[in-house]
């Protein structure tokens, strides 16, 4: 897929990989439930996944990345916007810091950590107010 975009009067084409965060989205929608799991595991850590999917058992977690089970549909939303803000982040940085950045106060969350936000917020503006720290802190610094 290809999007045009215009510098300094001129069209030219950029591949939907150059733009910053859309394989990223992509990936949240995309992927099978399961795979998401164990990817987003190997990001944030099987505890991080647990609490953000609302369970306190890593063994649930485990189940789900074999596709053994799938938490109700609140909590793997939850966990597809957990692993679209995982993934834009680990575009920039490496696990630690993106494992960092979920666990710790936000400054753009009113000092709240991304991970209780998502857990505890009203999903729709969870998400969004996440994703949007994500990205300020993936392409700002």
């Amino acid at each position: 897929m290809r999007f045009p975009t215009y510098t300094s009067g001129m069209a030219t084409t950029v591949r939907h990989d150059q733009r910053p965060g859309l394989r990223a989205h992509e990936d949240s929608i995309r992927l099978p439930f399961a795979e998401l799991v164990s990817q987003l595991r190997d990001i944030l850590g099987v505890r991080a996944v647990a609490y953000i999917g609302g369970v306190k058992s890593s063994r649930s977690v485990s189940t789900w990345a074999e596709g053994a089970s799938t938490p109700g549909e609140t909590d793997q939303q939850r966990l597809r916007n957990a692993f679209y803000a995982a993934s834009l982040l680990r575009e920039s940085y490496d696990a630690t810091t993106v494992q960092s950045w979920f666990r710790g106060m936000n400054p753009a969350l009113n000092d709240q950590a991304p991970a209780q936000v998502l857990r505890e917020g009203d999903q729709m503006k969870a998400a969004r107010d996440v994703i949007t720290a994500a990205k300020s802190f993936a392409h700002i610094g």
